[in-house]
């Protein structure tokens, strides 16, 4: 209160004459442009947030396609993987038809080589025989027989040992 003492009336009329004559003045030449600058920045705000959305979309939509070309590369890398099963069962079915074969192969030729041994065998011991034959029968009738005598008595020795096996 004492402060308003202090003050005159008059004093206080100018005060509140320059504060309205100020705040017309104001209105007239600075209001537009705050006013003005206000909005622009409202503007620019609202376009940073439409701009920071956009970019979202954007990462949103690199993130889908980036899952999505992940799952064509398991997709892919599962049916190479699969195939590479099926390619080796095959090569392993084809090595054991090979070793299948070679098997046979080596059993057949044992077969022949044993078969051929035997064949050999057996013309040696009945060289063998025919020898002791001969011999024996030398001892017994003490003679030798012709050889169409030899021929006839081996012949019939050798069939009786046929017929016999």
């Amino acid at each position: 209160m004492e402060l308003l003492k202090m003050l005159s009336t008059s004093e206080i009329v100018a005060q509140i004459i320059s504060f309205l004559l100020l705040f017309f003045l104001l209105r007239i030449f600075a209001w537009n442009k705050v006013l003005a600058l206000l909005d622009a920045r409202r503007e620019k705000i609202a376009a940073e947030f439409r701009e920071i959305e956009e970019v979202k979309a954007e990462v949103a939509k690199i993130k889908a396609d980036y899952e999505a070309q992940l799952a064509a590369i398991d997709q892919t890398a599962a049916r190479k993987i699969q195939e590479a099963v099926i390619a080796a069962k095959q090569v392993s079915e084809d090595i054991r038809k090979q070793a299948h074969g070679e098997a046979e192969r080596i059993i057949r030729s044992g077969r022949e080589s044993a078969q051929f041994e035997l064949s050999k065998t057996k013309e040696v011991l009945k060289n063998e025989i025919v020898d002791l034959v001969i011999k024996t029968v030398k001892g017994v009738i003490g003679e030798t027989l012709t050889g169409e005598q030899d021929e006839r008595m081996i012949e019939e020795f050798l069939q009786k040992i046929e017929k016999a096996e």
